[in-house]
């Protein structure tokens, strides 16, 4: 399944709504590129809901690796929010659930960073 996304700017986050596949392909150095824009505004929070996301490659798990390495250079951070049960055991297996903050719902994150 195709990844879509749509980006959404709020005071001082971004937020990236994600749905399909997250599999590293030619949408990632978009998404990638969002990060950057984040970085340029002086964004502090990056927030990527995966509530719809079905399955994510290991190019999936190195994307969400860059955004988030991109935007602690900068001082910033990269949450994620509403993780599938696959999604959430994918980021146990992989010790990712302990380096990025991870929220149920992305209304949760934005009573946290705004």
């Amino acid at each position: 399944m195709k990844l879509t996304y749509k980006l959404e700017k709020e005071k001082l986050a971004y937020f990236l709504y994600v749905e399909g596949d997250l599999i590293g392909d030619e949408v990632g150095p978009k998404l990638v590129e969002f990060v950057s824009d984040a970085v340029n505004d002086e964004i502090k929070f990056f927030v990527v809901d995966l509530s719809q996301i079905r399955y994510i490659s290991s190019s999936g798990i190195g994307l969400l690796i860059t955004m988030l390495t991109k935007m602690r250079n900068a001082g910033g951070e990269v949450y994620l929010t509403s993780p599938s049960e696959h999604v959430k055991k994918l980021l146990i297996i992989t010790k990712l659930n302990n380096i990025f903050t991870v929220f149920d719902t992305v209304e949760e994150a934005k009573k946290e960073l705004i």
